[in-house]
C-alpha cells in the first residue's frame, strides 16, 4: 500500500493523544495504533508515546500506511472506539445485525466485524442493542462477549439517556407529556400492539416534546393536520417503541410502513419530492455509564436536515 502523509499544525499546548483525538479526528484506539506501528512525527521526528507534549507552532505529521486501519463506509460512521466497546451512527437502509442465520447481507455488526478483524484476526465485536432496519442514528457494540451480557443485563442501569426525534403525522394537542401502555407481540406477523390497560403484556413508556409544528407542509400532510418534529425519551426499550406508541395516540412516524401511512402512494410520492423517502426517526442521543472505567460518556447527533426541512416546507 502506497503511504502518504498528512501535516497538522499544533495551534496551542496539548499532549499528542489529545491532539490526534481532537484535532487530526481519530479515535483513542487508533491514535495508539499509529503510534505503534510509529506512523506519527512531530518536527519531523518520529514519535511513540502517547503523552508527548506539544506547544503551539509545532508541526505533527501522520503516515497513512500498512498498520493504520480506518472505518470508510457510506452507511456507517465511527464515532468513539477504545478497548472495551465501539459507538457508531448508522444510516437509514442498514440492518444492526443479520435477519437470519447464515445471511450474506451486509449489516452494521458484519461492517465492524470486518473492520476489528483487520485489526487484529482474533478480534470481535458483539451486538449490545439495536435499530430497526429504518431508524438511522447511534448504535453501540462490545468487544467482548463478557462485557456484552453485562451491558445487556444492565442496560437499564448504566444507560443515563436515550433520545430520539421523530417527523410525526398531525399536530399535537398535548405538546409535551408521556405515552404509557402495554405491548403485545403477535409472532405471526411480527406486529406489536399496544394496549393502554394492563393486559398482561410488557410496560412501555416513551417521554415526548413538540419541538417544531406546521400546516404549511405539502399535500397530503397538509390535509391530514400538518406535521410535527417531535424529541423522545424512552424510559423502557420495547420492540418498535416509538413507532407504536406514536402510532397509538393518532401521530404515527412519517414513512412508517409497517404502523403508519408509509404505503400510502400520496404520502410516499411527496417524500421523494422531497428527497426524505424514509421512517423519519432518528436515534439522536446516547449516554451511558463505560461498564469499565465507569465514566459517563455521551454522544450526540445532529437531527436530520431532511427532517427540519420536511416540517418547514411551505
Amino acid at each position: 500500500m502506497k503511504s502518504k502523509t498528512t501535516e497538522y499544525p499544533v495551534r496551542q499546548q496539548s499532549d499528542l493523544l489529545s491532539f490526534l483525538i481532537g484535532s487530526v479526528g481519530t479515535t483513542r484506539t487508533n491514535a495508539k495504533r499509529w503510534l505503534q506501528h510509529r506512523l506519527v512525527s512531530v518536527n519531523g521526528v518520529v514519535v511513540s508515546q502517547f503523552d508527548e507534549v506539544l506547544s503551539a507552532g509545532d508541526k505533527v505529521s501522520v503516515r497513512n500506511g500498512q498498520g493504520a486501519v480506518e472505518l470508510h463506509h457510506p452507511k456507517l460512521r465511527l464515532v468513539y472506539e477504545d478497548d472495551s466497546l465501539i459507538v457508531v451512527e448508522k444510516r437509514n437502509g442498514l440492518l444492526s445485525v443479520p435477519s437470519s442465520a447464515g445471511s450474506s447481507e451486509t449489516t452494521a455488526y458484519s461492517i465492524l466485524r470486518a473492520y476489528v478483524k483487520k485489526q487484529n484476526a482474533r478480534n470481535g465485536v458483539f451486538v449490545v442493542h439495536r435499530l430497526d432496519r429504518e431508524t438511522s442514528g447511534l448504535l453501540v457494540f462490545a468487544k467482548s462477549a463478557e462485557l456484552q451480557h453485562y451491558m445487556r443485563d444492565y442496560w437499564r442501569e448504566i444507560v443515563t439517556q436515550r433520545t430520539y426525534v421523530a417527523v410525526a403525522e398531525g399536530v399535537f394537542d398535548k405538546k409535551e407529556g408521556q405515552i404509557r401502555s402495554w405491548f403485545t407481540e403477535d409472532k405471526r406477523n411480527a406486529m406489536v400492539y399496544s394496549s393502554p390497560v394492563d393486559d398482561g403484556g410488557d410496560l412501555a413508556v416513551t417521554n415526548y416534546k413538540v419541538l417544531k409544528e406546521s400546516s404549511s407542509v405539502p399535500l397530503p400532510f397538509r390535509a391530514k393536520g400538518g406535521l410535527s418534529l417531535v424529541e423522545l425519551h424512552l424510559e423502557t426499550g420495547r420492540t418498535n417503541q416509538i413507532r407504536v406508541h406514536l402510532a397509538s395516540i393518532g401521530h404515527p412516524v412519517v414513512g412508517d410502513r409497517k404502523y403508519g401511512h408509509g404505503n400510502d402512494p400520496d404520502q410516499t410520492k411527496a417524500l421523494q419530492q422531497r428527497k426524505t423517502d424514509r421512517l423519519c426517526l432518528h436515534a439522536r442521543v446516547l449516554e451511558f455509564i463505560h461498564p469499565v472505567t465507569e465514566q459517563t460518556l455521551h454522544f450526540e447527533t445532529p437531527v436530520p436536515k431532511s427532517f427540519t426541512s420536511l416540517v418547514t416546507a411551505s
